[in-house]
């Protein structure tokens, strides 16, 4: 299995099954930085199972033929051709890194830079500018940026993400061109998908609890469909009464039982069914009597406790540890 090993490591081990020859050509299209660390990870790695190298090499392999037929015929070809190569669950995986690689070509420097520098630069930008910049960052930069904007700005830039879906490499260039004068920018050459329903329910998972409620009320009072189309991709502490049972109790493993007790402090009753109908009976005993103990629990504590359980989750599926149903549209095979 390759899930206990770092993408750093994942890429130490590829060099050495490699041989020096041919790393050594690999290395000359690496930055000294890449090099650097590149060279300490293979220093650090030691013995690895066959098994666990082979596991490296397949996943390699097929990142490689992922990122060559995307590049070669577009999202849906490679879609279609990695679907019937490795089956759809495989395809979505591969094509959510590859595209995600890809989208790094462009703003490079931005990822660079931490968020209170990049948000000096960005809030007095148009919502479709700051949108356009914010799908090259990682989510939880743009959760955070977003929610350090005016509310009506706010707004704008999440519906304008939202309903982004490829940007040119015109558009790209003159974006990059205006924030230029404190950014170095790195053109692209490539037509890339951004933004979308998609991304802006992941940074949305990244939101805090109320910041995601004021988004969602002002955004459902201008256009619902759009809310509850984001909503529908999003995971939220609400959701897990769709979870089935195993990955309930897996998630409960991984959690602090202080933040379980604040989290269903104000949960409504079906959750707190189903959460304690996957407890051990004396684990929900110690749970409920800490619950009547603790009083007097500020709502910003009670939705952090909440956040910090669906990072949990989310890790775990990312992980592929447990399953959790996006707007239905996971379909499980028993």
């Amino acid at each position: 299995m390759t899930t206990n090993l770092t993408p750093e490591q994942k890429a130490a081990t590829v060099i050495v099954s490699l041989g020096v020859d041919k790393a050594s050509k690999i290395y000359k299209y690496l930055s000294e930085e890449e090099i650097e660390k590149l060279t300490v990870e293979v220093a650090k790695l030691g013995h690895v199972e066959s098994e666990t190298t082979h596991a490296v090499l397949d996943e390699f392999y097929k990142t490689c033929l992922t990122q060559k037929v995307v590049t070669d015929g577009g999202l849906e070809y490679a879609r279609t051709v990695l679907e019937k190569a490795f089956g759809e669950s495989t395809a979505n995986s591969l094509l959510q890194k590859v595209t995600q690689s890809l989208k790094s070509r462009s703003f490079g420097f931005i990822r660079k830079s931490d968020s209170k520098n990049l948000f000096s630069i960005l809030q007095h930008e148009r919502a479709q500018t700051i949108a356009l910049v914010l799908s090259y960052t990682n989510e939880e930069m743009t959760a955070q940026l977003i929610s350090e904007l005016p509310p009506e700005k706010r707004l704008q830039v999440v519906e304008s993400i939202a309903r982004m879906e490829s940007a040119s490499p015109e558009a790209i260039k003159i974006v990059e061109n205006e924030i230029k004068k404190k950014f170095s920018g790195i053109l692209t050459t490539d037509y890339t998908t951004v933004g979308g329903i998609d991304y802006i329910a992941n940074v949305m998972n990244h939101m805090d609890r109320g910041n995601e409620k004021l988004i969602f009320d002002e955004l459902g009072r201008k256009d619902a469909e759009l809310a509850d189309t984001i909503r529908k991709k999003m995971f939220v502490f609400e959701d897990i009464i769709t979870m089935d049972d195993r990955s309930i109790q897996r998630f409960i493993r991984e959690c602090d039982m202080k933040d379980m007790v604040y989290a269903l402090k104000n949960a409504n009753k079906q959750i707190t069914d189903v959460i304690f109908n996957n407890m051990s009976t004396r684990m929900k005993e110690s749970i409920q009597s800490d619950m009547e103990v603790t009083v007097n629990v500020r709502l910003k504590d009670v939705e952090e406790a909440q956040q910090r359980i669906v990072g949990i989750i989310r890790r775990l599926e990312e992980e592929g540890e447990l399953i959790i149903s996006k707007g239905g549209k996971d379909d499980i095979i028993a």
